[in-house]
């Protein structure tokens, strides 16, 4: 199975030894989307801002891909406050559509930089036939 790297300009660089994403065959695994600017690489202020940048980043890597979020089979959220589900959720509805993809929302004590939320994804080529 081949097995490449995508780095996109228009997300946060890796912050450690990972890559952005790793494609193997038709999926990709998509690395932890902190809330940073990729510009700055600051952390921005605000759960519903930091929400919306990690979305931004994440389509960011996907785009470099070739996908977007009809790619996405699922989503593992990582929160510093599980208080924050209900606005999650409604952030999450203005970045997907049904059928919504799996997810997972765990509350967590510590994110990276003291972000409020991570999101890692698996996406998956679609084969249109």
């Amino acid at each position: 199975m081949q097995r490449s790297v995508i780095s996109s300009p228009n997300a946060p660089r890796a912050i450690g030894p990972y890559s952005q994403a790793i494609r193997c065959g038709t999926t990709l695994y998509v690395s932890g989307q902190l809330p940073l600017a990729p510009e700055s690489m600051t952390l921005v202020e605000g759960f519903e801002a930091q929400a919306e940048q990690v979305f931004r980043n994440l389509s960011a890597v996907l785009a470099e891909a070739g996908m977007d979020g009809r790619n996405v089979a699922k989503l593992t959220i990582y929160l510093a406050d599980l208080d924050n589900f209900a606005e999650l959720n409604a952030i999450m509805e203005r970045h997907f559509v049904a059928p919504y993809p799996a997810r997972a929302a765990i509350e967590v004590s510590r994110l990276p930089k003291s972000a409020m939320i991570e999101i890692e994804a698996v996406a998956v080529e679609i084969s249109h036939v």
